[in-house]
Order: structure tokens, then C-alpha cells, then sequence
């Protein structure tokens, strides 16, 4: 599989069907096509994650770009006015 194949949501279920302990890791790892190695990645960067939380850190990512670009664009236009003040005078 190529990297970035698996959402955040599919990786966490993924590890919490191996936390049920039904298939042994390597078992798993072969029916989804993924190392051992990316594996144990994954358990290391989602460990005690579910769905909801990643959906929700999902929500809070996207409402934080959108609040660095209005900052961003607020900062720009406080330059441009100040830039228009010091020519006047």
C-alpha cells in the first residue's frame, strides 16, 4: 500500500480490531496490506484514540487554518492601512 492510503478513522479501527486480540498482529497486517512496522507506527502516534477523537481533531484542524487565514488577512490589511497613513502625512 502507499503511504497515506488509510484515513486517520481507518488506521484507528485497524488498531482497535487488533486490540480485541481476534487475529494476531501479523494476520491483520497481511489481510490490510501493511507492514509490521507500519504497524507499531501507527499504535505508537494513535494509541487510545477512537474514531470520534480523530474526526473531532479533524474539526479543530480545519477551524484552526480558517482562523490563521482570517488573522492572516486582518494582519495584512492593518499593514496596508498603516502603509497609507504614513504616506498622508
Amino acid at each position: 500500500m502507499k503511504a497515506g492510503q488509510f484515513s486517520n478513522e481507518q488506521i484507528v479501527a485497524v488498531l482497535q480490531e487488533a486490540a480485541r486480540g481476534e487475529k494476531t498482529v501479523a494476520t491483520l497486517c497481511q489481510e490490510k496490506g501493511i507492514s509490521e512496522a507500519t504497524f507499531y507506527a501507527w499504535r505508537k502516534k494513535f494509541n487510545g484514540t477512537n474514531t470520534k477523537d480523530v474526526q473531532k481533531l479533524r474539526e479543530l484542524e480545519k477551524e484552526n487554518a480558517r482562523l490563521k487565514k482570517l488573522l492572516a488577512e486582518r494582519d495584512l490589511e492593518n499593514d496596508v492601512l498603516k502603509e497609507a497613513l504614513s504616506k498622508n502625512w
